[in-house]
């Protein structure tokens, strides 16, 4: 990929801004397996999983294939995991078996997907009130520092973290997350956040960028807009190449999910759309919804987020 489609992270990696997501939820591995085939063969490069998208296995069986055959060369290849919540007792043993599925022996990125502290026996889709443990995301970063010093990973993020989180967790880390990977698209625009981040040089990455569809909380709001669609026949473009572009006009890399050939590769092609600052401003003006809210880490008791504001600090 060409210099002006790839990041370079703290520590100095270079993350392609155009990723391919691979949560899934309705795919067989068979089915994913032949999805990122295809995106690879498009020429996608920098690929995002996590345990518990099921999808390690599949994912790391095509590209060690994509690899076998000479279709691409490890180096060639970014890919990111994430640490889940029942995990941060252990992120060494958490990311060795990450690794284990993906068949690798290091990551490119590994993320705390959520600043959440689970029992490791709770369960991954509905935690019960027994199932939350106090947060301790100074231990459980140390650990994951102590995952680049052993090689495990080249860079280490973090996933839905707020301004406020992050600083807390800057107050005691020796390594400085690379990479802060939230929900973001033309309605929910994180705009003090990027700015944050910004400050103090870590990457922010989006995902749902074109609001999540497929997925149990997910919205067509975003390419059902009014808005976004008149800008897309202007320029002859798709709603959802509009969505991604205007993410990447922000400095922002952009973690797209889809299995069909054909949006696979349309959506590629908002790497050279153009967008006018009329466009942008349009966009600018659009009011505000996020579509995740979280009610999963969210009780009165137990959990440290007595509300969704507590949990995202608003």
């Amino acid at each position: 990929m060409g210099s002006e489609q790839v990041v370079r992270l703290q520590g100095g990696s270079k993350m392609p801004i155009f990723g391919f997501g691979t949560a899934n939820n309705f795919l067989n591995g068979e089915g994913l397996e032949l999805a990122v085939e295809t995106a690879i063969k498009l020429g996608y490069r920098h690929f995002d999983t996590a345990m518990v998208y099921g999808s390690e296995v599949a994912l790391g069986r095509s590209l060690n294939n994509a690899i076998d055959d000479k279709i691409v060369q490890r180096e060639e290849l970014f890919v990111t995991s994430k640490l889940w919540c029942t995990d941060h007792h252990d992120p060494v043993s958490a990311i060795r078996q990450t690794l284990r599925r993906l068949e690798m022996e290091c990551l490119d990125l590994y993320l705390v997907h959520y600043p959440v502290r689970l029992k490791p026996c709770a369960s991954i889709t509905s935690p019960t009130e027994d199932d939350f443990e106090e947060l301790d995301m100074e231990s459980t970063w140390a650990a994951m520092e102590k995952c680049v010093d052993m090689g495990l990973c080249k860079s280490i993020g973090i996933s839905n973290f707020s301004s406020t989180k992050i600083q807390n967790l800057l107050d005691h880390a020796s390594i400085i997350p690379a990479v802060n990977q939230v929900e973001m698209h033309p309605l929910w625009r994180q705009k003090k956040l990027r700015e944050f981040c910004k400050e103090h040089k870590i990457h922010v990455s989006a995902y749902s960028p074109l609001g999540g569809h497929g997925t149990p909380w997910g919205s067509n709001c975003v390419l059902e807009n009014s808005i976004l669609q008149s800008i897309a026949l202007k320029h002859k473009a798709t709603p959802a190449q509009v969505a991604l572009k205007w993410g990447m006009s922000k400095g922002v890399s952009v973690i797209v999910k889809s299995f069909n050939e054909g949006r696979i590769k349309e959506n590629m092609k908002a790497l050279t759309l153009k967008l006018d600052e009329e466009d942008v401003a349009e966009i600018e003006r659009l009011e505000e919804r996020r579509l995740l809210a979280g009610e999963l880490f969210v009780n009165g008791t137990t959990s440290p987020y007595k509300s969704v504001q507590d949990l995202w600090d608003e």
